[in-house]
């Protein structure tokens, strides 16, 4: 990524335009009033190989990062920056396919909650250009009594309908499912909202979809996830339909795809909104066209994400933002006016949010 040029956003009105940072008094600024500015500073990398969104969180003084590829490592430290070197995770069971750890939770009561990516191998299909093997994610739960060096699968909760398949898919990975996604509580704690990318064979339902569990079924998860179709959360986790937020321009299943996928959530103490950070696929091999951010204040409304505005282009998968504040337990949860922005375990930028008056 050497010579990415340092931008600066403001979004204003229409889906693609860029513009100067507007000026307002409102407490809550709105979406196209927030300006991005990714800065240039020294570089940080992720202690272990990194294919999917890094969680972290943290246990009194002590910060912990889990970084997945195909098998989560977790590492530790008194921040983001101090992080030792990374060991590999256990689990208490075996699956078929690899398990890639996207988000985590910790509760009150130190118990820690995890989600992962699994990629099925068993009955699938070969890409005929490549040969390579192709699959289709699902999304299942877990849980840990020792800060996430060992894990206690708690079953699979979101998982694509049976039937949504494209056997003669022309992606190089994918034949639907769901998967590559972030998951964040509400900050009521009444519910966990799931931000997932979706594969369906039907274009329709392709692109990034949310789910909901409530907070009280954390232990007991499988059937308790509800997504989000058609304005209502009405249809089963496991096998049941969406309504993307934001749709699929092309056809995931077609050389020229383009859409948009890899959400990566956290709450701006800041902005006092939600922001996501976005991929953008430009083709079957999921060449990266750009990325892009979105904001909202309320997670239970899906419809009130902002048009995605591109904050770089080109770029690498799964950027996400840490927040740094060590007085406050930033994480990838939650961040502040300023924290740092990865891409494929590595950040050489800091993020930087401004709004009206500052």
């Amino acid at each position: 990524m050497d010579g990415i040029k340092l931008l600066r956003f403001a979004f204003l009105a229409g889906w693609m335009g860029l513009a100067a940072v507007g000026i307002c008094t409102a407490e809550e600024p709105r979406a196209e009033e927030i300006g991005v500015e990714l800065r240039d500073t020294f570089p940080v990398q992720f202690p272990a190989p990194t294919d999917c969104n890094s969680p972290a969180h943290w246990d009194d003084e002590t910060f912990y990062l889990f970084n997945s590829a195909g098998h989560p490592s977790r590492s530790s430290g008194p921040d983001l920056f101090g992080l030792g070197k990374a060991t590999p995770a256990h689990y208490n069971n075996t699956m078929d396919g690899g398990r890639w750890i996207e988000a985590t939770h910790r509760d009150n009561n130190g118990t820690l909650y995890g989600w992962y990516h699994n990629e099925p191998t068993a009955g699938y299909p070969q890409n005929k250009e490549n040969q390579a093997r192709l699959t289709a994610p699902r999304i299942g739960a877990l849980r840990s009594l020792d800060n996430g060096m060992t894990w206690e699968d708690l079953g699979i909760i979101l998982q694509a309908p049976a039937d949504s398949q494209n056997r003669e898919t022309e992606n190089f990975y994918f034949t639907g499912g769901n998967g590559d996604f972030s998951v964040l509580p509400d900050r009521d704690g009444l519910f966990v909202y799931f931000f997932i990318s979706t594969y369906n064979k039907d274009i329709a339902e392709q692109g990034v979809a949310v789910a909901r569990m409530r907070y009280a079924d954390r232990d007991n998860p499988v059937g308790k996830v509800w997504k989000w179709h058609k304005g209502a959360w009405n249809e089963p986790g496991l096998g049941g339909h969406v309504t993307p937020i934001f749709h699929a321009f092309t056809d995931w299943h077609r050389k020229d795809a383009d859409a948009f996928w890899g959400p990566s959530i956290h709450w701006n103490t800041f902005l006092e909104q939600y922001v996501i950070l976005l991929n953008r696929a430009k083709d079957w091999k999921w060449s990266q066209e750009g990325i892009y951010i979105t904001f909202n204040p309320d997670l239970s409304d899906p419809e009130g994400w902002s048009p995605p505005r591109k904050i770089m282009d080109g770029g690498k998968w799964y950027p996400q933002v840490i927040g740094i504040d060590t007085r406050q337990k930033e994480t990838d949860k939650q961040a502040g006016q300023t924290a740092r922005f990865f891409m494929a375990g590595e950040s050489r930028w800091e993020i930087v949010f401004t709004k009206p008056g500052t």
